[in-house]
């Protein structure tokens, strides 16, 4: 029937968008030296075909585990300076004799 001949495009679509979205879209076109209808078509072409570009179940899993281990790479980090404010509460009872929460001069100097 359209043996080796493109199919006529006849058909219109109308979207509404804000009026920034359109020009960074507009810009983006004319970057990629492309018109507005070729790339919705294009996208439109990749929906049908199944191919949109969706985060794939593998790469999900390695963007959370890469999360799992920087937090524990935190966690590690912030272990040891978290232990510190203990150690030094624990200093500062040995120095405070009669345990009022202040340090005289005398038991400053005690130690």
């Amino acid at each position: 029937m359209n043996a080796g001949k493109p199919l006529k495009k006849s058909e219109v679509l109308e979207v509404r968008l804000p009026h920034e979205t359109k020009t960074a879209f507009m810009a983006r076109c004319r970057e990629t030296r492309s018109t507005a209808s070729e790339a919705v078509r294009i996208f439109i072409d990749r929906e049908l075909a199944g191919r949109a570009t969706k985060p794939s179940r593998s790469n999900l899993v390695w963007r959370v585990l890469a999360a799992a281990l920087a937090g524990l790479a935190v966690g590690a980090v912030a272990a040891p300076s978290l232990a510190r404010p203990i150690a030094a509460h624990a200093a500062f009872d040995r120095l405070d004799a009669n345990h009022d929460g202040a340090l005289s001069l005398e038991e400053f100097s005690r130690r």
